[in-house]
């Protein structure tokens, strides 16, 4: 289970690093418009929004590679934690369950597959 639950952060961080990409570079290109739905008007004017939002993006991303990197269970918590966080807050304030599917649940998942993972490990004597 403790493989499963680096797996599934790892998906999670390279998921918000493609949140990156594109909110950082590829929000006013095709791929942008098609993901997000916007004009091309629309997407010019909300461009550095989306940039912004992508930056923190990254530094989620950041915070999952990096606590596997130090398997830091501390900093995996905080990380998967604010994915969740966002995931509802994102859901709320869009009026759309897609943040809920697309980052509270991978982050959930995440969190308690890490979490047995841990505990069973520690059980074993295996820390």
């Amino acid at each position: 289970m403790r493989l499963v639950g680096s797996i599934l952060v790892a998906v999670v961080g390279l998921f918000h690093l493609w949140f990156l990409v594109l909110e950082m570079f590829l929000f006013t290109k095709p791929t942008g418009l098609e993901t997000f739905h916007l004009s091309q008007q629309t997407a010019n004017a909300c461009a550095t929004l989306a940039q912004n939002q992508g930056l923190y993006n990254g530094f989620l991303a950041a915070g999952l590679l990096l606590s596997l990197g130090l398997r830091s269970a501390l900093l995996r918590r905080y990380s998967l934690g604010c994915v969740m966080v966002a995931g509802v807050y994102g859901a709320w304030s869009l009026g759309d369950p897609g943040p809920l599917i697309g980052q509270l649940v991978p982050g959930l998942l995440a969190l308690v597959a890490s979490e047995l993972g841990e505990r069973r490990a520690t059980q074993a004597g295996a820390v």
